[in-house]
């Protein structure tokens, strides 16, 4: 359907831009659509001129010698009209208004009074309210019509035929509204139940698109701390080493060690880029070749005395051998950077079953010194090691010593 076709609901809210609907048919259905008041006041009118004239030729056959008996049935026929203007939101009472005449007057003449408003009105209930309410307003109404009218076959036995036969044909007449209306009031709540779904539709979609979208911050936002922390943190290590030095070799060595991590972050950032760039649902895994002994080796550079203890062969998905190199370079960093003048810092690792249990551990912590950090980076931690279904914890277990524990399974395989 090509947009010239198509209109929006309400151009004030995104949700409503993006749903579109097939405009209704004919100049005539979309200005009745668009303008219900004067519509319902048509129809009002209308209904009266074909009520009045009736009642001035029949009103003298049911009582000739009662002047008033017009005027009354003028007077409920205009009542019963005017009433339809509120039919969308009053279906009930409007309905209870226009039978009054069949209930009031004789029969010949309650069909001519009633007949136009009340099959409009029992439409009304049928379409503006539901299916039920305009079935017991139908059994109503035709238990009132047949009551009254016993009442009169009892006055007036005579009256027997002429009273079934209107009685029948106003109950068939409010029949054939009531069916009509049920038939489109069903379609229009079918349309309208489409319609509210589409929006609900529409509304999820947003919402899973800006989950996925802080989801995917948050991810690269923890890769980015885990990578440039744990390699700033190094690299102020060497530089310092370097200044304080007076030995050219030493200082050499600290430059060049200095230039080596910084080129291993810039590949791990490279890798991670690209990775996010071309596939969003690709694991992350360790650049290049790197692994928990190039960490290690990384932090001895820079001062650290790092023992090292690796148990079996790292066999796991990609996903837990990230999350293993992160969380050992997530402690050496929290050791490099919060300890005072740590003299053991132990880093065990072991291998098993496509998982992996890790544990950093140094001294020199102290507890009562404010941390200097946002606790980002033990946050973020716990999110990659909640990511492959592992658990973490970390704080003090000693006067002075800190201990980072994780261990993640190895029955899950490569994650998302």
């Amino acid at each position: 359907m090509s947009e010239s076709r198509r209109i929006v609901l309400d151009t004030g809210s995104r949700v409503e831009d993006d749903l579109r609907l097939p405009r209704p048919p004919g100049v005539i259905r979309r200005f009745w659509s668009r303008h219900p008041l004067f519509a319902d006041i048509l129809i009002a009118v209308l209904a009266f001129l074909i009520s009045i004239p009736p009642v001035a030729v029949r009103a003298p056959v049911a009582a000739p010698a009662e002047n008033w008996w017009f005027a009354a049935g003028a007077v409920l026929a205009l009542a019963g009209c005017v009433a339809l203007v509120w039919r969308r939101r009053l279906p009930v009472i409007v309905f209870a208004v226009s039978i009054l005449p069949a209930v009031v007057f004789e029969p010949l003449l309650a069909a001519t009074l009633g007949g136009p408003t009340s099959l409009i009105a029992i439409y009304s209930i049928a379409v503006y309210r539901n299916a039920r309410t305009c079935w017991i307003a139908f059994g109503s109404a035709s238990a009132a019509i047949l009551l009254t009218s016993f009442v009169r076959i009892l006055l007036d036995p005579g009256q027997l035929g002429v009273e079934l036969n209107l009685d029948i044909s106003t109950i068939v007449f409010l029949l054939l509204g009531a069916l009509v209306g049920i038939n489109v009031g069903n379609r229009r709540r079918y349309l309208d139940a489409l319609i509210d779904r589409s929006r609900q539709l529409l509304v999820e979609r947003d919402q899973q698109g800006r989950l996925a979208a802080a989801a995917e911050r948050t991810r690269i936002a923890r890769e980015m701390h885990d990578i440039v922390s744990h390699s700033l943190t190094v690299v102020i290590s060497l530089a310092d080493g370097a200044t304080a030095t007076r030995d050219p070799r030493s200082a050499k060595e600290a430059t060049l060690a200095i230039a080596d991590t910084a080129r291993a972050a810039l590949t791990e950032m490279r890798v991670m880029l690209g990775v996010l760039r071309d596939d969003e649902t690709a694991p992350l895994a360790p650049a290049g070749d790197t692994t928990v002994q190039d960490v290690v080796a990384g932090a001895r550079a820079a001062g650290a005395p790092v023992a090292l203890s690796v148990t079996g062969a790292p066999d796991s998905s990609p996903a837990v051998r990230l999350a293993t190199i992160r969380i050992v370079a997530e402690g050496l960093t929290n050791a490099l950077r919060y300890a005072r003048q740590p003299t053991r810092i132990r880093v065990d690792v072991v291998h098993r079953d496509g998982g992996a249990e890790v544990t950093v551990e140094n001294d020199g912590a102290s507890p009562d010194s404010p941390s200097q950090g946002a606790g980002l980076g033990l946050r973020g931690l716990q999110e990659r090691v909640a990511h492959v279904d592992g658990t973490m914890e970390a704080g003090m277990i000693a006067p002075g010593v800190w201990r980072l524990h994780a261990t993640i399974p190895g029955e899950r395989g490569e994650h998302e």
